[in-house]
């Protein structure tokens, strides 16, 4: 089964039940070489889940001692596709290796942004 880190929205009860269906359970892990920024997402169906305009992105930055916390969900593949329609378009999934060595999908912004 896939690994999905999560660092933002997609640890909130009511955004997991909206593209899920269930509360995803998960266990406190982190990302080196990455640093969290911020977008206004305009995607209607994001805000009303989310509650919120303003989303956190990770961006690659090259440097171990970054560090971004989060929450890595074991997901079905179904899941994974389900969350890839709900990240917008800024968001790019890319597998990364999480300080806990695990790998697992993350969204974050794309490199070139």
């Amino acid at each position: 089964m896939p690994l999905l880190f999560s660092y933002g929205t997609l640890q909130q009860k009511q955004v997991q039940l909206a593209n899920f269906g269930r509360e995803l359970t998960g266990s406190k892990d982190s990302l080196q070489g990455y640093v969290v920024g911020e977008i206004e997402i305009t995607d209607e169906r994001v805000l009303r889940e989310s509650g919120k305009a303003i989303h956190p992105i990770l961006r690659f930055s090259c440097d171990p001692q970054h560090e971004v916390p989060g929450t890595v969900f074991e997901i079905t593949e179904q899941e994974l596709a389900q969350a890839d329609d709900y990240e917008v378009d800024d968001y790019v999934r890319v597998a990364a290796i999480l300080k806990s060595g695990k790998t697992a999908w993350i969204y974050a912004a794309h490199r070139t942004s």
